[in-house]
């Protein structure tokens, strides 16, 4: 009877420790309003988690004087920026005030939820173990920048810290399998690697903006090529552009529609591709940044096929949205990137750094397009919002401070 009642003592104890809310530290660089799949991918978490009911602080850089100082409650999570003077280091910056905002916010939280990479991995390590929390990572790519020997010190600067850091962590969440034993940041630690996918969920295209969208783009009835992303070296939007020669053999009419920033103040590749960019003049728009989600739905639902061109890529979280939205893809073989299309079907790979291979691949698709098009509802369930914000919660949860646990 004592073994029975002491069983279930530990079965009632652990049912409350899944059940108790955790108080949970992210430390990122960049966070809401700046707009990457990174900081879309960490507040679509953070959001969810405080939804749960879980207290959810971020830590990150007042990257703009234009934004609040200090701290602030944004959808249910805490935000707290610190100032960052105008020091450029490629795309990282310096917080003076890091290191005892950073411990003093540990000590109120139970467990730190750091996103690489970033300048101040190995710092967080050590904050980290004076304040006795357990830091549990997650990667978002390997760090790619151009040729260079400034970039190439960074380079070697930031997986260096990494490493530190990435042998002190409890856990290290990967988007991929795929990727983990690809990337050259992960594949050192792969006995502490769990893949969870990205969090991903987009609102229903709106029929009557996706037709107008379609209307205003491709007014002779050529086929939309959709690119969402940054036009920075690591994404190769020259590929895409070049594989126009390929395409236009088939469909002179084709638009290339570019959403995301593409006049990059830490890169020079717009300027460097500006001769390229003039000889297919006629044939490209520019749409800049957008940050309404909606917008998006439309823009994918507008394209016949949404063109992914980097030479790497960890999974891009703008494939599913294409694929939620009724359009399928074309992305080049890289680990990781390769994923989405993989398991889904919905879409064809090309060779990497092979823009005759993305020409060709696009021409395929777009010709036979009904097959490459699943329903909404299989995509939903293969890349999961609740499963992936369970497997946070889990792991989070798993790595919390063991002081909290049986209060």
């Amino acid at each position: 009877m004592r073994l029975e009642a002491e069983a279930a003592d530990q079965i009632e104890a652990q049912a409350e420790g899944n059940g108790r809310k955790l108080k949970i530290l992210m430390c990122l660089l960049y966070y809401v309003p700046h707009r990457t799949g990174l900081t879309i991918h960490v507040q679509r978490v953070a959001e969810e988690l405080a939804r749960r009911g879980h207290e959810v602080t971020v830590l990150t850089a007042r990257y703009k004087l234009s934004l609040p100082r200090d701290d602030e409650i944004y959808n249910g999570v805490r935000v707290v920026r610190l100032w960052a003077p105008p020091i450029p280091i490629s795309r990282g910056m310096i917080m003076p005030a890091y290191p005892w905002a950073a411990y003093a916010l540990m000590l109120q939280h139970d467990v730190v939820s750091i996103h690489t990479p970033m300048l101040e991995t190995a710092l967080i390590a050590v904050l980290a173990k004076l304040a006795r929390r357990n830091v549990v990572v997650t990667h978002h790519g390997d760090l790619v920048l151009p040729p260079g020997l400034a970039n190439s010190f960074i380079k070697n600067t930031m997986f260096a810290m990494y490493k530190f850091m990435a042998k002190r962590a409890a856990r290290i969440i990967a988007y991929s399998q795929d990727y983990a034993e690809n990337s050259y940041y992960l594949r050192p630690f792969l006995d502490k690697v769990t893949p969870v996918y990205p969090p991903t969920h987009m609102p229903l295209p709106d029929p009557e903006r996706v037709k107008a969208l379609r209307a205003q783009w491709s007014q002779d009835g050529g086929p939309v090529i959709g690119f969402s992303g940054r036009f920075v070296q690591e994404k190769r939007p020259d590929l895409l552009i070049k594989a126009l020669e390929v395409v236009n053999q088939t469909y002179p009419q084709a638009r290339v529609v570019f959403v995301g920033e593409y006049d990059i103040p830490y890169e020079d590749t717009w300027e460097r591709h500006q001769a390229l960019v003039n000889q297919y003049r006629d044939q490209l728009i520019f749409v800049g940044l957008v940050d309404d989600m909606q917008y998006m739905a439309d823009f994918y639902a507008a394209c016949d096929v949404l063109a992914l061109t980097s030479d790497t890529e960890c999974f891009a979280l703008v494939q599913v949205e294409a694929m939620l939205s009724g359009t399928p893809v074309v992305m080049t073989n890289t680990p990781g990137g390769r994923v989405p299309v993989q398991v889904t079907g919905m879409g064809k790979l090309a060779a990497v750094g092979d823009w005759r291979s993305i020409g060709e691949a696009l021409v395929e698709v777009i010709r036979s397009r009904e097959q490459y098009i699943k329903p909404r509802e299989d995509i939903e369930r293969i890349f999961s919002f609740k499963e992936t914000v369970d497997g946070y919660e889990r792991i989070l949860r798993q790595y919390a401070a063991p002081e909290r646990k049986h209060k």
